[in-house]
């Protein structure tokens, strides 16, 4: 999840074609049990909500997760600015 570095190897990865394109996600649904998390990234667009990508991880892998988005969050804010969540009833 990291860049590469002395203590982690590069890994070379494949993706295919429909993968690489991505979709968009505005919402994200995270629920759990004692041996998974799910986390549904959800376009909400209309005509409807729908659920566009799901991944289902072990809890050590939902902990490394959240330690990779927070390091990239804080580079990111040092790059960009602070990230404001929007206020009340506008728009995002």
């Amino acid at each position: 999840m990291s860049s590469p570095g002395p203590n982690r190897p590069a890994v070379s990865v494949k993706i295919d074609d429909q993968t690489r394109r991505g979709v968009y996600a505005n919402r994200v649904i995270v629920s759990h049990t004692p041996h998974e998390f799910v986390i549904d990234f959800v376009s909400d667009l209309p005509p409807g909500p729908q659920i566009v990508s799901r991944v289902v991880t072990a809890p050590v892998h939902a902990a490394a997760l959240l330690d990779t988005l927070r390091e990239n969050l804080g580079r990111y804010e040092q790059s960009f600015g602070p990230i404001r969540p929007p206020r009340p009833g506008a728009e995002a």
